[in-house]
């Protein structure tokens, strides 16, 4: 069951979701904010992992990935559906041999996204991040519901954060093992 809260109200989701359907089509054709396209996923293998949002559990998985996805300005519905398979087949889970060969689907694992604005700072220069290539609050909220929309197809147990909300995330990291994955625009 996928567990999805989008700046936390029922009416938020619902005017989330009719922005959503309205420009889908636009952004699968192309990004609809200029600037460079570069979904952004932080993979974690994970034994378990939770979010809490004011002391509550909202979301939690066992055995899986924990995946913290940040939203760039130019993304598209493109880039969250290339992502979100790459997640689903990355190899990060050990084989018979020890290997990393497996992927989240091939262990059955479970999926907690969670959107972290974050990701997408530019740290190149100063004391102080700029967040100026972030991806507007509306276009982030969507193409991460996109994503989880995804994940949520792929059958796998999938659950996720709250955007826009204050969360506590904890996680207990197999390894640890933590990749950063990126989805490119794709070539046309």
């Amino acid at each position: 069951m996928l567990l999805c809260y989008l700046f936390g109200t029922s009416r938020n989701l619902a005017i989330s979701k009719w922005k959503w359907e309205k420009t889908r089509e636009n952004w699968l054709k192309s990004a609809e904010f200029g600037g460079e396209s570069r979904l952004i996923a932080l993979l974690q293998r994970v034994t378990r992992a939770e979010v809490k949002v004011a002391g509550e559990v909202i979301a939690e998985i066992g055995r899986g990935l924990l995946v913290l996805v940040g939203v760039v300005r130019g993304d598209s519905a493109l880039e969250a559906e290339k992502l979100a398979e790459r997640v689903l087949r990355y190899r990060v889970f050990a084989d018979a041999d020890g290997r990393m060969n497996l992927s989240v689907r091939e262990v059955k694992g479970a999926v907690l996204l969670v959107p972290q604005f974050t990701l997408a700072a530019d740290t190149n220069g100063g004391l102080r991040p700029s967040f100026s290539s972030a991806a507007p609050p509306g276009l982030g909220a969507s193409l991460f519901m996109h994503m989880a929309e995804q994940v949520r197809a792929s059958g796998l147990q999938s659950a996720c954060g709250r955007f826009g909300a204050d969360m506590q995330v904890s996680l207990t990291n197999d390894g640890p093992v933590t990749f950063w994955l990126e989805a490119r625009p794709r070539e046309t």
